[in-house]
């Protein structure tokens, strides 16, 4: 192991940072599910896939940058996953988490069924000019795509920060999440509030998706890693907070990267994981997380 100069580390700190906006965006989605419905969502990484894919197919058919296809992915795959979440999911709740918990496993394997027979098994990308572009900056490299990531990560977290608290709709999901028995009582329909957040944490992934595509190539099985990623995002950020997914991944991203520069590239993923069971064991609720009263 050779130790990097002062010059490396500063390159993989950055990158990593910029990387971390990634993370956020494909982890946004699934952090906000558990925060409101206390459902860890096995199929989210689909929909984030599923995002990668339908701008695939429209980019074939047009000649529209993949940036500009985020919206209409994230439409695409939001009208999906609301009926999806209304036929398959809602009828489960206040069953307990395995059953909900079981049914996105099996969801997950169907989707990457239907990927494989529609799509192939092949890998695929989305192609633009700036995939691989770079720039240098007090003479640290920077990424544009992960600097495109890294903006649109402090965009979409802000605009669903800001829809949580100062929107009408916002405090009908904090009334469901904090207590959807009371929040029934008050006259909140307190289904068709956790359908427009499946709804809205789906689009997010397929966001993500979009960029993920954009960023590095896919396939029918890559939602695997992205939720893995958006597990330990969550967890060291604060199950549930807006705010801590994107710290939570900005640190994360910076962790992998500067552990990298040490020990390889190759042990990414492990770096990661080590730090996941250090917060776990050492704090539950997150870094930047409230731990929950007890009685």
């Amino acid at each position: 192991m050779n130790a990097p100069t002062l010059a490396e580390l500063a390159d993989a700190l950055v990158g990593g940072i910029l990387i971390g906006g990634l993370f956020a965006i494909t982890a946004l989605g699934l952090s906000l599910v558990f925060g409101v419905m206390r459902l860890i969502n096995l199929v989210h990484g689909e929909l984030i896939v599923g995002g990668a894919y339908v701008a695939l197919e429209v980019s074939r058919h047009s000649s529209l940058d993949p940036l500009l296809l985020m919206p209409i992915a994230a439409l695409a795959i939001a009208v999906v996953a609301m009926p999806v979440y209304r036929i398959a999911l809602a009828p489960l709740a206040g069953q307990g988490a395995e059953p909900a918990l079981l049914t996105t496993f099996g969801l997950s394997i169907i989707a990457q069924n239907l990927f494989v027979l529609v799509f192939s098994g092949d890998s695929q990308s989305l192609h633009a000019s700036y995939t691989t572009d770079s720039f240098d900056v007090l003479g640290i490299t920077v990424q544009t795509v992960y600097l495109i990531a890294f903006g649109v990560a402090l965009v979409l977290c802000g605009a669903v920060h800001l829809l949580l608290s100062r929107t009408a709709v916002g405090r009908r999901i904090r009334a469901a999440s904090e207590d959807s028995e009371a929040a029934a009582v008050m006259g909140v329909d307190v289904t068709r509030i956790h359908t427009i957040v499946f709804g809205i944490a789906a689009a997010c992934a397929a966001i993500g998706g979009v960029l993920v595509g954009v960023t590095v190539s896919f396939t029918p099985s890559t939602g695997l890693s992205y939720l893995l990623t958006g597990l330990v995002v969550v967890v060291l950020g604060g199950l549930g907070s807006v705010k801590g997914t994107l710290l939570g991944a900005l640190l994360l991203g910076a962790i992998e990267s500067v552990g990298a520069s040490f020990f390889g590239d190759g042990y990414r993923d492990f770096i990661g994981f080590v730090a996941f069971l250090v917060v776990l064991s050492v704090r539950p609720q997150g870094l930047f997380g409230r731990a929950e009263a007890r009685a």
